[in-house]
């Protein structure tokens, strides 16, 4: 019977034991989020270009300070994230312009891990510029311009409405360059 019990005991505590090993609490987790399918809206701007823009935004515009800028922003509330779209007439400003640009996407350079810059040329469409994806912290997570050189002169920035968090991010970050890459590609001058 001495056998039996102390098997008994033996066998609950080896059950009970963890080999040794510290518990270790599981890490944070991050929200599942469920992106939609892609589809496209055409969109004639008061601006002088068209786009094509994704039907889970929504276009808001916002009145401009100069008669030869206009602003718009494409909003995508359910990422709580914003298109800030910022149209210029070009009156021999294209070097200041694009500097202008590039400044404003080397500002995130505090924060950022990197700033992968990616080169836009179409001449059948006459659309010239840079998509700048900067990676890490940072409160902006795409940002690029586009130009035709002569007359036109388009640039936009990705915000989203929350503390920069790439890791938790990173899923609609990606969503979402997907479609700044299409607006890019489907952009029309006027």
């Amino acid at each position: 019977m001495r056998n039996l019990i102390a098997a008994v005991l033996l066998a609950a505590a080896l059950l009970t034991t963890r080999c040794g090993q510290p518990a270790v609490p599981k890490p944070a987790g991050y929200f599942r989020i469920d992106l939609p399918e892609k589809s496209y809206i055409p969109y004639e701007t008061p601006c002088s270009y068209s786009i094509e823009y994704p039907v889970y935004g929504k276009i808001n515009l916002r009145p401009a300070v100069a008669t030869d800028t206009c602003w718009t922003d494409i909003e995508f509330p359910s990422f709580r994230a914003k298109l800030h779209l910022t149209y210029f007439d070009l009156h021999g400003n294209l070097a200041s312009l694009t500097e202008m640009s590039r400044e404003l996407a080397y500002k995130h350079t505090i924060r950022a891990d990197a700033i992968d810059e990616r080169v836009w040329a179409d001449d059948s469409a006459h659309v010239y510029g840079i998509l700048y994806d900067l990676k890490g912290n940072t409160a902006s997570a795409v940002q690029f311009y586009v130009t035709d050189s002569t007359r036109h002169y388009l640039r936009g920035s990705l915000y989203f409405m929350a503390q920069p968090n790439e890791d938790s991010l990173m899923p609609v970050i990606s969503f979402l360059r997907e479609d700044i890459i299409h607006l890019i590609e489907t952009m029309n001058w006027r």
